[in-house]
């Protein structure tokens, strides 16, 4: 279930999250279905929020060295 809590603009994201810039955002937004960030993606009207809890998820499986890979 989705916390409205935990929704962020693209703008509002780039701030709490200073190493991103809305410009990259953005680029992940526009290629969503290739790099599977359209599971942190809600659309309301014409509107897009991302999810801040899911957001992290798919963060965290951008690690170059798999969990349980030996590095």
């Amino acid at each position: 279930m989705v916390e409205y809590t935990d929704l962020r603009t693209v703008k509002q994201l780039a701030t709490e999250a200073p190493f991103v810039t809305e410009s990259t955002i953005r680029w992940w937004i526009y290629h969503a279905n290739s790099n599977g960030f359209d599971a942190v993606l809600i659309k309301i009207g014409g509107r897009v929020y991302i999810d801040k809890n899911a957001f992290n998820k798919w963060l965290e499986g951008q690690r170059l060295a798999a969990s349980g890979d030996a590095a």
